[in-house]
């Protein structure tokens, strides 16, 4: 073993205490990644790592070849991503909140730049001025050269929009706002424009130089996706795909510098989806991957090209294209038994981080170093965790009562046999057009870890399956998606794994509403709810979100698609609208909502524990304090867990 990975391995992991009988603690679950993400730096001499202990986040820089660590506390700051820029710079994608007004906190998504020994250099487009005035500034590249530079999306003035022959003005324009293409200096976080938004741009790619090669537009009247691309050594773009659905940008996949390609998801000749790449200087096309439907590929950031293909749900099946990284990843699968979960090498392939994790593991990364063949461990994300025994989890399917196959996992809890008509907790996921991925989930292993089975149903409306299949959920919230729910219950009930008369339902976001849905619409189903930061209240939601984003506002439109319209449907929200449908029959009820949620109005929440209140029907409230939506801290990851756990003992009982 390499003295490195000993020398971190002691410094991120807790001691492991051994648990027989009693379950590990809701902390250990709830407790933020000791290492939240990581990556090796192109000369493959260093690691950095964000992450730390449950309530201190920190970023490392560890050196291999001497037993050296240095760490930085990032203060009062949320982590979410960490990279090299070149072997001097790493950036860090960290969150803070910044009071708009007295009513109003946002939550600003910035990047800020460390250097090699683990010290603050500065924050990318730091300061005041029009870049600052987003919420996020997504870093899309960073050139090569001999002084790396950070290519950053942020707003600049829009000196162009007199220029435009046209009376139609969005709101970006009135503000004299548009998106620009800023190249900024690694120490010292000041930027210029490179590339300035004259249209309805939402994003661009970038070549290793810098240079915008890939623009993305969306009209806002028509809701038109375009793309087009700009090939080396040509000044003007060039339309490459037209849509009349804007859905369809998730046709493109990201531009190659190394093949100045584009890569995107098309139909073949036979009706099935295809990967393919597209030249820009002559407009040739090559099949990349066939009878695909949701793909992602993987990059090497190093030569800017796709080196393989992920697509397929539950455990993901890779397709590599680079035969050299095909062949390590063989090596490695035979070595660990089983995926390697390759994550980032060196430049020159010599050594590889790996990220190894299935759902009854919690994730541990290694440092692979080919030429020495040597595997070395770096961390635990979860060190309470270590050696802890777990729930199993199994992808199953059943059929929906319409005949639609819904896919779903199940986890037992430890120890426990398929056939022992077990207690159940349904746990819906949020979106609705998101899904679960085939991981260690946090939340599902504490579920489980409490004599509870676990089913996560990937509903219709869920993504990762088929766009058929997402568009499916439409309109179905509290219709066709509940009784995928309901379905899934028979269908365990029926193979004897679980007792249906002893089934909760629990959920955050669009999983918090099916679980108010599920408690009100079909409250014979269930013994008891549990919604986090959920919505309760569908009119009111279009409502909150016309005044806070505006009548003509993206987000509007999606909600009344996917959702619904208060006119166009006539009683369809209303009808499906939890805190509307109380009755003496609704189970006992658990809210936990976030005091900072700028994504579901607090509200909601509150708005539904007045109906319960009003129905004299059980209702417990938490306040989750100084977080947002999606919990992220550690603190109130905890308090969740405990508050759901304590409510499930008091209303779920383990035995008949």
């Amino acid at each position: 073993m390499h003295r490195f990975a000993l020398a971190i391995t002691l410094a991120l992991s807790a001691a492991t205490a051994v648990y027989a009988q009693t379950p590990p603690p809701a902390s250990a679950f709830g407790r933020l990644p000791a290492i939240q993400d990581a990556d090796i730096s192109p000369d493959g001499q260093r690691i950095v790592m964000l992450g730390g202990s449950p309530d201190k986040r920190t970023a490392t820089v560890a050196t291999i070849d001497i037993a050296q660590l240095r760490i930085l506390e990032l203060g009062d700051v949320e982590t979410f991503g960490v990279r090299w820029a070149d072997d001097n710079h790493a950036i860090l994608n960290v969150a803070y909140w910044d009071t708009v007004d007295v009513r109003r906190s946002y939550h600003l998504w910035r990047n800020v730049v460390i250097d090699r020994d683990a010290k603050w250099v500065t924050q990318l487009l730091r300061g005041s001025g029009p870049q600052t005035a987003t919420t996020g500034q997504p870093v899309i590249g960073v050139t090569d050269g001999p002084k790396a530079s950070a290519m950053v999306i942020a707003p600049d003035w829009n000196i162009a929009v007199r220029d435009l022959n046209t009376r139609i003005f969005t709101a970006e324009d009135k503000a004299g706002l548009k998106p620009a293409l800023w190249r900024v200096d690694l120490d010292t976080g000041a930027g210029r424009v490179e590339e300035r938004a004259i249209s309805n741009v939402i994003g661009w790619n970038v070549d290793k130089s810098g240079a915008a090669r890939v623009r993305e537009d969306i009209d806002p009247l028509t809701h038109a996706w375009r793309l087009y691309a700009r090939p080396k050594g040509q000044g003007a773009w060039k339309l490459q795909v037209e849509s009349p659905n804007e859905d369809d940008e998730e046709r493109y996949l990201g531009y190659s510098d190394a093949e100045d390609a584009i890569y995107l998801i098309d139909v073949g000749a036979d009706g099935q989806s295809v990967i393919v790449q597209r030249n820009l200087a002559d407009g040739a096309t090559k099949q990349i991957a066939t009878n695909i439907d949701q793909a992602d590929l993987l990059w090497d950031i190093h030569l800017d090209k796709p080196v393989a293909v992920q697509s397929g749900f539950g455990q993901p099946q890779t397709r590599w294209l680079d035969p050299e990284l095909q062949a390590v990843a063989a090596s490695l699968s035979k070595a660990l038994g089983g995926p390697p979960g390759i994550q980032t090498w060196s430049k020159d392939r010599t050594r590889f981080l790996l990220r190894v994790t299935a759902p009854d593991h919690p994730a541990q990364w290694y440092l692979y170093d080919k030429a020495r063949h040597e595997l070395s461990p770096v961390g635990d994300e979860y060190p309470e965790l270590k050696d802890v025994p777990l729930g199993k989890t199994s992808v199953i399917s059943y059929k929906a009562r319409d005949g639609l196959e819904i896919p779903a996992y199940l986890t037992l809890p430890p120890g426990a046999s398929a056939n022992q008509k077990l207690p159940l907790v349904v746990l819906p996921h949020g979106g609705p057009a998101s899904y679960d991925h085939y991981s260690f989930d946090w939340w599902a292993q504490f579920i489980a870890s409490r004599s509870y089975a676990v089913l996560q149903p990937q509903f219709r409306g869920s993504t990762g399956i088929s766009k058929a299949f997402e568009h499916a959920g439409r309109k179905e919230w509290g219709g066709k998606i509940q009784t995928d729910l309901l379905d899934g219950i028979a269908y365990l009930a029926g193979q004897g794994v679980i007792d249906p008369a002893r089934v909760c339902i629990v959920g955050a976001s669009f999983g918090g509403y099916a679980a108010l849905a599920g408690a009100t619409l079909h409250p014979d189903a269930y013994r008891c709810a549990a919604s986090i930061n959920g919505v309760s209240d569908l009119p009111t939601m279009l409502g909150e979100t016309m005044r806070q984003e505006g009548q003509d506002s993206d987000g509007l439109r999606y909600w009344k698609e996917v959702m619904g319209d208060s006119i166009a449907d006539g009683q369809l929200l209303p009808a499906t609208s939890p805190a509307r449908h109380v009755t003496a029959a609704t189970p006992p009820v658990l809210l936990v909502v976030s005091d900072k949620d700028t994504t579901v109005n607090p509200d909601q929440s509150a708005r539904m524990r007045t109906a319960l209140e009003a129905a004299h029907r059980p209702v417990t409230f938490v306040t989750l304090e100084n977080d947002d939506h999606y919990l992220m801290t550690s603190a109130t990851r905890t308090k969740m867990l405990e508050s759901l756990g304590d409510f499930l003992a008091a209303n779920l009982p383990v035995s008949p």
